[in-house]
């Protein structure tokens, strides 16, 4: 099934090549099979362990997924929790050290922004699931965040938008899972392919206003400015980040009844923090806009 998350390819892809229900693996430590040559039938297996043997091993529970080396809901939780706890220490060390220093603001927003694009970038490329990699872009957005928010705050029109923009961001990202977990939000194939295009749409378009900003064509919040173009602007960017969610709830539930490898739930999980920044961002520039 073609889709627009990178993630959920790279899971495909390797599913393929791999097993993971144990089937053709070797048996792991302690288990009656082990020192045991593989046999043809089922009796015949049978006759190569005593009594003693097929008693322990029809005694034994199933494997589960944890046993098997599959992701689990549990993993993925856990870790994006670790990576969102790095996240908000990062950005409230840096929001003290530039509440003492207010100059390192644009260097350390900047800075955090373009270190973490990098990263972002290398993740989502990479044949390998590189933890280090993940850890330090939680540090690197962290460092971002709190640097950009505090710039936000420190302008008195736009005082109170901070911890707006974060109570928006929770409230929506439960409304998603709600709406998700109760099958009110479907992610579809063609879902997911319209997403993919539009994201795709969305960040050159973005990039694109940040090189004008850059060079000073443009100046403010970019496009639209304050005016009722920029604030539907930012109502899309808004809303795809919100549906982001989505795909990112889909992409973790299938991983899961796939069983997916276990070292894929820190893919997952920083896909979530992903899409949690991108909300954030955008709530950030449309209640900024609004106060405009």
């Amino acid at each position: 099934m073609a889709n627009g998350n990178p993630v959920f390819d790279r899971l495909n892809k390797q599913i393929e090549k791999e097993r993971y229900a144990g089937f053709g693996a070797p048996p792991p430590q302690g288990s009656p099979y082990q020192g045991t040559q593989p046999a043809t039938g089922g009796y015949a297996a049978q006759q190569t362990l005593s009594a003693d043997q097929l008693n322990e091993m029809y005694a034994r529970q199933s494997a589960g997924p944890v046993d098997t080396g599959r992701v689990t809901l549990d993993d993925v939780v856990m870790k994006s929790l670790s990576l969102f706890a790095l996240l908000v220490a990062a950005g409230g060390v840096t929001w003290f050290m530039v509440d003492k220093t207010p100059s390192l603001a644009s260097p350390l927003w900047l800075g955090g922004m373009l270190v973490g694009l990098g990263l972002g970038l290398a993740i989502a490329f990479m044949r390998k699931v590189v933890v280090p990699l993940i850890v330090l872009y939680a540090i690197a957005e962290g460092v971002f965040l709190g640097a950009f928010s505090f710039a936000i705050n420190s302008v008195e029109k736009y005082q109170g938008v901070v911890p707006t923009a974060v109570l928006a961001t929770v409230c929506t990202f439960a409304a998603m899972y709600a709406g998700y977990a109760t099958g009110l939000i479907k992610v579809t194939s063609k879902a997911r392919r319209m997403f993919t295009i539009a994201i795709g749409g969305y960040m050159i378009f973005l990039l694109l206003q940040f090189v004008l900003q850059m060079f000073g064509v443009l100046g403010g919040w970019g496009f639209g400015g304050s005016g009722g173009l920029g604030i539907v602007i930012s109502l899309f960017g808004t809303g795809l980040a919100a549906y982001s969610l989505a795909i990112d709830f889909d992409s973790i539930d299938q991983a899961v009844k796939m069983g997916a490898p276990r070292k894929y739930s820190w893919l997952l999980a920083h896909g979530l923090i992903v899409s949690v920044v991108w909300l954030y961002i955008e709530f950030v520039r449309l209640f900024a806009r609004m106060r405009d």
